[in-house]
């Protein structure tokens, strides 16, 4: 079986954040082992939406918790969507975001 392609493990990753939680571009990236590929994340994040099972691409924002790729999403959507799940956001800020920020390479360290 062939080794999974970079957009395969980012959403392997994404996968995995749990409802109510976010996580960032460059932290999917630094848990990968590819630290300066954030903007690579971001566009495994932007064709995610093709992708089976989905993808909760929603849930990555950036370092500071800018909903960046809301205009992929359209419209509000991708706010809605976290605040479906409980994530409040303002002005495409998430609020609370040290608290609602998962990192994978904590979560999910071996």
């Amino acid at each position: 079986m062939a080794e999974p392609n970079f957009y395969d493990s980012v959403y392997e990753v994404a996968r995995l954040i749990p409802k109510g939680r976010v996580t960032s571009y460059g932290a999917i990236a630094a848990y990968l082992g590819t630290k300066g590929s954030s903007r690579m994340v971001g566009y495994a994040m932007q064709a995610a939406g093709r992708v089976q099972p989905p993808v909760p691409a929603h849930r990555v924002v950036n370092r500071q918790g800018l909903l960046t790729a809301k205009f992929h999403f359209g419209g509000n959507l991708m706010q809605t969507l976290l605040e479906n799940e409980g994530v409040k956001v303002v002005d495409d800020q998430v609020q609370d975001f040290k608290n609602v920020f998962w990192d994978p390479s904590i979560e999910l360290a071996l």
